[in-house]
């Protein structure tokens, strides 16, 4: 998963603000149209995009509401579309901000880090009614500590840091257990089935860890 994906068809402009935001050790992908930032969001995710609205084919709006489908990931616009209904739309299709070019590229990099220290910098972890502390590799259920052993607590964190994203079965594997596991990969199946029994109201039915046949699984 990269931390930015920038969508800029400029490349030169793409290219430098990468440069800057690797500087910031920031690890980013450049896409250079809507398509291919959608690919790759959909197959590897990413942590923020800092997203064009004038692209070839699907422009930056069209990317913007189709993440928002079904992911809170954080979106930056930048555009030279400085309209106030370009601002309204951008702001009402679900980004959290809209700068206009030329952009300063402090000002940018400092509301970059500070969602990045917002969201993702912090030892807590919280879902609706479930919440884990990082630090002290404990989970919480409405207020009530759920007892979870290692390998539990590594999946629930694993799926939960990356909420709303589909995660394959043999990444989530990997992760969890190492490519030269021992284990069976049926093993992910019961750790999930685990999981369930104690965090979901009827394991059954999850609103949380949920499967997406064929592929792996969701945290929601």
């Amino acid at each position: 998963m990269a931390d930015i994906i920038v969508v800029e068809d400029n490349e030169e402009i793409g290219v430098l603000l990468q440069d800057f935001l690797i500087a910031e050790e920031y690890d980013t992908y450049l896409a250079t149209s809507g398509e291919e930032a959608l690919e790759v969001y959909e197959s590897e995710g990413a942590k923020l995009l800092v997203l064009d609205i004038m692209l070839p084919g699907i422009d930056g709006f069209g990317v913007c509401s189709k993440i928002r489908e079904n992911s809170n990931t954080p979106i930056i616009i930048v555009s030279a579309k400085n309209d106030k209904d370009d601002k309204l739309n951008g702001l009402m299709l679900g980004a959290d901000d809209y700068i206009e070019k030329p952009y300063d590229i402090d000002i940018l990099i400092a509301k970059i880090n500070g969602i990045f220290k917002r969201r993702y910098s912090t030892d807590e972890i919280v879902c609706q009614d479930i919440k884990i502390d990082k630090v002290g590799h404990q989970v919480y259920k409405a207020g009530t500590e759920v007892p979870l052993n290692a390998k539990e607590f590594a999946l629930l964190l694993y799926l939960m840091e990356n909420k709303d994203k589909v995660i394959s079965k043999d990444e989530l594997f990997n992760k969890i257990w190492g490519f030269d596991s021992e284990s069976e990969p049926q093993t992910l199946t019961v750790h999930i089935k685990w999981l369930r029994e104690k965090l979901e109201a009827d394991p059954k039915k999850p609103d949380h860890i949920l499967t997406v046949w064929g592929v792996g699984y969701k945290f929601s």
